[in-house]
């Protein structure tokens, strides 16, 4: 019975022993939800910008969750999912819904819906509760400089939105002296347009006619009857997709004899091709393009650290799940997400302050371009370092239309045409 009870303990020892001196197991990393939450535009005027937006959120969602999720120090996992809800482009709808996501969804961050207009509502919800929000799809100055302490914005300011424009054509044609302004009358468009006549002023052109146009605006032959007689060199204004194409496509129509037309927002996008000849020689300001040539090696170059996917990765992904190619509201709706991630991952934490904090730090390049935010108390979380590209739809050899970029000199794919008249 001793011998039995002995060589019990002996293959119990070897047993112990085995398990002691065998592989261990990693340990199953905790996995922590972050609820972010915003409104889209899935319904309302806005509805074509805010998909795009959209759909560049999820294709980062979709990259952090095949990563595993967001990686802080002590081997904790982030998993962002996301909640969103229909704010029709209305601002009472932006203001309750966001109410909402804080108080009763209970989302740790925000992200602003697209539109200037629209985020100045959400920005003041997020504000008051004391919530961390990306804006994107969102260029207003006013809304910046209202002194918001956890509000950041990713996209160039409006007041830089057509200076470039103005340069273009000044380059272009040193003989042109005039310029037309008719814009949307709507937060960004006319913030836009405001500092736009300002510099094209500074620059020593004529400002012929600045007039604004109703949101719900589909006839323009108004103000190009008030355009013909200054006979201007350029016009520039526009407001959103859907406005914005109309006026180029009546433009053409009508036959206006003008070298240059520069519109906000539509002419980026890739449906405005639809408008067929009409889209010829427009120009128009972008946050991004698939064309853009950011990458490692020009971040080394400007003394800044690379983060995130590449351009050609992000274009590919892109065109890959949605069939076609992105538009830099899908680039910025992806951007708001990367940033969420790095901010995260600096801060190594969820807490809202210390997120705010390692944002305040951020000073890098993406494929998106250069971001950095603001830290004075009246303009906290302005974008300071992201810079516009120009596009300018041209006929390829083939008389296929394209819209390569055309300004910054030293980020051009092709030159500069003026409209033939």
């Amino acid at each position: 019975m001793r011998k039995l009870v002995f060589l019990a303990l002996v293959v119990a020892l070897i047993a112990s022993l085995g398990v002691a001196c065998g592989p261990v197991a990693a340990p199953t990393p905790t996995v922590k939800r972050v609820l972010v939450g915003f409104t889209a535009s899935q319904t309302g005027k806005l509805n074509k910008e805010s998909k795009e937006q959209i759909q560049g959120l999820q294709l980062w969602l979709e990259d952090v969750k095949k990563a595993g999720g967001i990686k802080l120090k002590d081997g904790t996992m982030l998993m962002p999912e996301i909640k969103f809800y229909d704010d029709e482009s209305l601002t009472d709808r932006v203001q309750a819904l966001y109410t909402k996501l804080i108080t009763e969804d209970k989302v740790d961050f925000l992200i602003s819906p697209y539109s200037s207009g629209l985020t100045q509502t959400a920005a003041v919800v997020a504000e008051q509760y004391g919530k961390v929000m990306i804006t994107t799809g969102a260029a207003s100055d006013t809304t910046m400089e209202q002194g918001f302490k956890t509000i950041f914005q990713i996209y160039t300011p409006a007041s830089r939105y057509l200076t470039g424009a103005v340069d273009l054509l000044q380059k272009l044609d040193p003989t042109a002296k005039k310029i037309a302004f008719v814009y949307e009358k709507e937060r960004f468009s006319t913030d836009v347009t405001t500092f736009a006549q300002k510099y094209a002023k500074e620059k020593g052109f004529d400002i012929v006619l600045f007039e604004g146009y109703d949101t719900a605006t589909t006839d323009f032959a108004p103000f190009i009857n008030k355009i013909m007689p200054p006979k201007p060199d350029a016009i520039m204004g526009g407001g959103h997709f859907t406005d914005g194409t109309t006026f180029a496509k009546q433009l053409y129509e009508k036959k206006v004899p003008v070298k240059f037309v520069a519109i906000l927002v539509a002419p980026p996008e890739p449906a405005f091709v639809e408008i067929g000849d009409a889209a010829q020689y427009v120009v128009g300001p972008s946050q991004w393009e698939p064309l853009a040539r950011y990458s490692p090696e020009s971040a080394k170059a400007a003394g800044l650290p690379w983060y995130g996917i590449g351009v050609a990765d992000f274009t590919s992904a892109y065109k890959t799940k949605y069939g076609y190619e992105p538009s830099y509201h899908s680039a910025g709706g992806y951007a708001a997400g990367l940033i969420f991630q790095k901010g995260l991952e600096e801060a190594d934490s969820v807490d809202a302050e210390k997120v705010k904090t390692a944002l305040d730090r951020l000073d890098l390049l993406t494929f998106f371009g250069h971001i950095k935010f603001d830290t004075a108390a009246k303009t906290h979380g302005k974008q300071i370092g992201h810079e516009m590209v120009y596009v300018q739809w041209q006929k390829d050899a083939a008389g296929k239309l394209v819209k390569p970029v055309v300004w910054p000199l030293e980020g051009k794919s092709a030159d500069a045409q003026l409209r033939k008249q």
